[in-house]
């Protein structure tokens, strides 16, 4: 059916054309033959073509402006006989005679634009009666088309300010009062389509009434154009005239579209200071306009007015702007009861957004926008609907993006009660674009109350809200979240150590309360920020101010206490490590029991939580590669780690007399759970990164020569047997490489002056991995050959060398 209805109009709109065309044809030879009679009588048939009722609007259109370029001819042809001598006069009333009044009203139109150029009678006198004799046509349709051709040929020669055609009896009243009520008699006529027809064509007419708004909308245009219309006129006529024909009408479509247009033509200033008369029409508007779309418009316009210049700033306090948009705000809201949550947060965007260009250091105007709004979503719970909760991301992200800074924010009391109405994920995206604007603008967050504030606002986060099911969440999401809250712990900071370590404490308070998944994440950072306050005390035995007073000691029980949460995750590993971190920033503070106590606690990690080979590895080499750099224990306290970190790279072979024998005895029962390195080369490795416990460059108290060589033998005596080990498992004594390390350990003791170490050992121990890589049983392995080939190329580069290094080197035959 819809498909027959469109062949049938484009079948009456070529008929249409056709007839228009034949006609325009005679009305050319009689205005090239200057047959005036017959050129109107030709000219009045082919108007006759505008009087159809079967074309869309859309059709329509094509066909009016086909008539609109031959017109566009005979209005030439008019000016043409006028200036021969013919009377206008004559003409005005000759044209009056054709039978139909569309095509009349039509040549009347033409006739009158010449007749007000030839200025033989007032511009007034001719507008005035050309509008009236319009109201002729009533049909919505034709009459639209009608009177915008009437605008289109009079608009240049209107009655304004400079124009030729201002003169005594002719002022711009005269102007405006036209347009206006031209403006008021095509409003009707679209409105009244609204009501003609079966209501099942409802949907139809609104789109036919859509095509033609803008017909209605240029005398709003035209208006504008008007120098004549100052602000004066504007308040006092144009502007109250207007809305009183949008108020009316009673018509949602044409009261949106004209309240728009309204915004859109007129300039900006002219809005500001006509402020309270605009407003005042709002809430006068049928419930169902979208208001807040309109107002929004308003308000970005308003904004970007404040925007373009400072100087233009004491306008909006003069005219009181604030005041009159919230309370026309609030008494849109209050007349339209079903406006959805949606519109209302739009509406108090805009207007925060209003705010933050205009007055940006009235944060109590900004709070006080939050606060109605937090009032107007009281009733409402949560928020589920996604485009009002969008809505409301834009509104709590609109002071981050103008003040960029979150101290400032914070300081608007309402801003964490609007975020209570986002649910979880939003909550999460809102958190997540505060603390982006943190980091892009390196705010400095440094006080207690300050972070308290903060750390609630992103409270979405750092702890489960209620409602979230950890199967939900995605995986690179959670890291990506927990690790952008890291990088803000990590970021805070205030050089008063005081105020510091209370910041420290409200961090803890809160992500404690993360839950297992997220300590991993924010343990560390708070971890090592509290270092780094340590290290800001350094060397503070006694505070003068008191025992209340932070120290590091102090520091270091809460470290204690805090990672030890890791161990309910479970994370020994984590925790292991940040054990180690602490010992270390103790023993920079030469508080040798804290150290103790940490390294004892990374200790009974190792032995009850680590089982993993790998990470037993791992956290060997940490022990032993931390309690290295150690300087702050006693001979006691070292002896007993030291023979605790050698006790754990003890093997199977725990009763080795040849390597325990310097131990004392309450140690030799750690060879009991040091059996837990399984694979030789893990063995081998552990045992001679040991040596270095020994051996201490800048300790000359810690240079135990004897000791270093006991654990490369013992290191050569494990990788012998892991050699062994291969050759009846596998019939090959695979790589070399466990005795190419080794051989790089010798020489670096051997440099460092280990009087044990001595040139005969290291040559017997090149001969031997020489031998063993000639050997048939020998892996071929082509990493081992180049390390060895590199370590040769060392011992002679050292050699080349000179000097006292030179000769240490010139006995080793490589």
């Amino acid at each position: 059916m819809i498909t027959d209805g469109v062949e049938d109009e484009d079948k009456w709109l070529a008929a249409g054309n056709a007839g228009l065309q034949q006609n325009a044809f005679y009305m050319h030879r009689a205005l090239d033959s200057n047959n005036l009679r017959d050129a109107l009588k030709y000219s009045a048939q082919m108007l006759s073509e505008l009087r159809t009722s079967k074309l869309s609007p859309q059709k329509y259109y094509q066909l009016y402006m086909r008539a609109f370029d031959e017109l566009r001819k005979l209005e030439m042809f008019f000016k043409e006989e006028a200036r021969r001598g013919c009377s206008i006069i004559d003409l005005y009333e000759l044209v009056q005679h054709a039978g139909n009044i569309l095509p009349r009203l039509y040549l009347l139109c033409t006739v009158g634009s010449v007749y007000i150029k030839s200025k033989e009678a007032p511009a007034k006198d001719v507008l005035k009666d050309l509008v009236e004799m319009c109201r002729g046509i009533q049909h919505p349709v034709r009459g639209l088309f009608l009177r915008s051709y009437l605008s289109q040929v009079s608009r240049d020669k209107l009655p304004d300010i400079g124009s030729e055609y201002e003169g005594d009896a002719d002022t711009v009243n005269d102007a405006v009062e036209f347009v206006l009520q031209n403006f008021t008699e095509m409003n009707k006529l679209w409105v009244r389509m609204q009501h003609q027809g079966p209501a099942r064509e409802k949907d139809k007419r609104e789109k036919e009434r859509s095509e033609l708004r803008d017909l209605v909308g240029k005398n709003l245009h035209v208006l504008s154009q008007i120098e004549g219309v100052d602000l004066d006129m504007y308040r006092e006529t144009v502007l109250p005239r207007v809305l009183e024909q949008v108020v009316n009408c009673k018509d949602e479509i044409a009261q949106y579209y004209l309240m728009d247009c309204i915004i859109q033509v007129f300039p900006d200033e002219y809005h500001l200071q006509t402020l309270e008369i605009l407003l005042d029409a709002f809430p006068q508007l049928q419930p169902s306009v979208d208001i807040k779309t309109v107002l929004s418009r308003l308000m970005e316009r308003l904004s970007n007015y404040a925007a373009s210049s400072a100087e233009v700033l004491p306008e909006f306090l003069q005219v009181e702007a604030f005041a009159k948009l919230n309370n026309a705000i609030g008494k849109v809201i209050e007349a339209q009861v079903d406006m959805p949550v949606f519109g209302a947060v739009t509406l108090y965007s805009s207007l925060l957004t209003f705010i933050l260009h205009v007055h940006p250091e009235r944060l109590d105007y900004a709070d006080q926008v939050l606060g109605a709004c937090v009032k107007k979503l009281s009733s409402e719970g949560r928020i589920e609907d996604s485009k009002a909760t969008k809505q409301i991301v834009a509104l709590l992200s609109a002071p981050l993006e103008k003040y960029n800074d979150i101290v400032t924010v914070l300081k608007l009391s309402n801003y964490p009660r609007m975020m209570e109405y986002l649910d979880n994920e939003t909550n999460k995206v809102m958190a997540t674009v505060i603390i982006q604007s943190i980091m892009k603008n390196n705010t400095q967050v440094s006080t207690a109350d300050k972070v308290e504030s903060l750390f609630e606002l992103i409270k979405g986060l750092i702890k489960d809200l209620d409602g979230t099911l950890h199967d939900e969440i995605d995986e690179d999401d959670f890291k990506e979240e927990q690790n952008s809250v890291a990088r803000l712990i990590q970021m805070l900071h205030n050089e008063d150590p005081e105020e510091m370590f209370k910041v420290i404490c409200t961090v803890r308070k809160h992500i404690l309360t993360g839950g297992p998944k997220r300590l991993p994440f924010t343990i560390p950072p708070l971890v090592f920020s509290s270092l780094k306050l340590v290290r800001q005390l350094q060397g503070q035995d006694e505070n003068p101010f008191g025992e209340e007073s932070t120290t590091p000691k102090k520091i270091f029980q809460h470290l204690n206490q805090t990672i030890e949460t890791l161990y309910g995750v479970p994370s020994p590993e984590l925790a292991l490590r940040l054990y180690l971190q602490c010992a270390e920033a103790a023993n920079d503070c030469d508080l040798e029991p804290v150290a103790y106590e940490f390294f004892t606690q990374a200790y009974i990690l190792y032995e009850e939580e680590i089982s993993d080979s790998r990470a037993q590895v791992t956290a060997i080499h940490l022990i032993i590669g931390t309690l290295q750099r150690m300087h702050v224990f006693g001979v006691e306290n070292r002896d007993t780690l030291t023979h605790k970190a050698t006790g754990v790279t003890n093997l199977s072979m725990a009763f080795d007399k040849d390597f325990f024998f310097f131990f004392p005895n309450e140690d030799f029962i750690l060879g009991q759970y040091s059996a837990k390195l399984l694979k030789k080369p893990d063995q081998c490795r552990a045992v001679y990164a040991c040596s270095h416990l020994f051996w201490v460059d800048d300790q000359d108290n810690m240079k135990d020569g004897e000791r270093v060589l006991l654990c490369l033998k013992r290191a050569l005596r494990i990788a012998n047997a892991a050699q062994q080990m291969s050759n009846a498992a596998r019939g090959s004594t695979g790589s070399v490489a466990l005795f190419v390390e080794i051989l790089n350990k010798y020489l670096y003791f051997f440099e460092k002056g280990n009087p044990q170490i001595t040139v005969a050992t290291i040559q017997s121990l090149i001969e031997l991995i020489t031998t063993e890589m000639q050997s048939d049983s020998n892996t071929p392995d082509p990493a081992a050959d180049a390390f060895l080939a590199s370590t040769l190329r060392y011992i002679q580069f050292q050699k080349q060398k000179g000097g006292a290094v030179g000769e240490k080197y010139e006995p080793i035959k490589a």
